[in-house]
């Protein structure tokens, strides 16, 4: 299976991404166990496939170490050469703390090594507490081991555009930041995609999908409770439902997302991912991978054919007009991490 150059896009001079990036939450353990052999010799699928881009974290469990795995099969089997097309991309989440350069590199170090790299491709920063300024000092210090070439490009996940705008401001280069965004969370758009256009910073979106809350086995069904929001991903968005509007209002946009669905012959999370995708400054999706345990490749991939008309968009902006302000109601983006 080839996916069509739409589906990739050049984000950084040396970085050409896959738009549909595989979210390696799932094997951190919140979502049930995950047999290593099975998960290794799923992402070879993905990676044939085309699904080239990999986002992980320092505390995603053994996500770095499948990383590395990964590249050492793939270099003993096929060559060096075969992961020439291969994009990894880490956060580093560090407890709020005073910030050495010798803190910093020590954590960076172990993630070149457990992921096997020289070189780290994106490494996105997060920090749990803004009265805490240390921030600016881990940051600082993750911009000297960048010149040195510990890191190749320096991004952020979950900060909020007041922060985003203090670290510019601090002399620190950031190419990206990683926000929750879908059609339930459209709260990019208010003040984060406007001062990242202004500034030619891209977004790398996850929660598209509502932790598959926006899939045909949510349409017309009663509201999910207790025990059947089994995997962490369900309990939190379903959470953000219901700051959104509801139940009800969700299944309006259900509806309309499977009328959308069935008139392009995609399905609903297709519908889902494309709108984002379609949104100003996005390079890229996060959809979360359940590796050896389930695969999307071939639904993932109808994506990448689909365009979605303005009679599309119009439905699909009529429910959400009747929905809450969560930028009101919860705050910024990743201001739901820090209350």
């Amino acid at each position: 299976m080839q996916l069509p150059e739409s589906s990739r896009w050049q984000f950084t001079p040396d970085l050409n991404i896959c738009r549909v990036l595989n979210g390696m939450w799932q094997v951190s353990g919140a979502h049930g166990a995950i047999e290593p052999k099975q998960a290794i010799a799923a992402m070879f699928d993905y990676m044939d496939a085309g699904f080239t881009t990999w986002d992980l974290a320092d505390h995603y469990g053994p996500a770095e170490d499948f990383i590395g795995e990964f590249r050492r099969q793939a270099i003993a089997t096929r060559g060096k050469e075969a992961l020439s097309n291969l994009q990894a991309f880490t956060k580093w989440v560090p407890r709020p703390a005073k910030m050495t350069r010798r803190i910093v590199e020590q954590n960076i170090n172990r993630s070149l090594t457990r992921m096997g790299v020289e070189s780290l491709d994106l490494l996105q920063f997060h920090w749990w507490e803004y009265r805490d300024k240390n921030y600016i000092d881990a940051l600082t210090y993750l911009a000297e081991l960048q010149q040195e070439g510990k890191i190749k490009h320096l991004a952020l996940t979950n900060f909020d555009t007041e922060r985003l705008k203090i670290i510019l401001e601090a002399g620190i280069k950031i190419v990206s930041n990683q926000v929750q965004f879908s059609l339930v969370d459209r709260r990019p758009l208010m003040k984060m995609i406007p001062f990242c256009q202004e500034h030619n910073i891209q977004l790398l979106a996850y929660g598209t999908l509502c932790g598959g809350l926006l899939s045909e086995k949510y349409l017309e069904q009663p509201e999910p409770r207790g025990t059947a929001l089994n995997t962490a991903s369900l309990r939190k968005y379903k959470n953000m439902v219901d700051a959104w509007g509801g139940w009800s209002l969700f299944q309006e946009l259900l509806s309309v997302l499977k009328q959308i669905a069935v008139k392009h012959d995609v399905g609903m999370a297709n519908v889902a991912v494309r709108y984002i995708l379609g949104q100003p400054t996005v390079a890229g999706a996060i959809v979360g991978t359940r590796l050896g345990v389930s695969t999307h490749i071939k639904n993932n991939a109808r994506v990448f054919t689909l365009n979605l008309d303005a009679d599309d968009l119009d439905r699909i902006e009529s429910v959400g007009e009747r929905s809450q302000n969560l930028l009101q109601l919860i705050g910024d983006c990743g201001d739901e991490y820090r209350h």
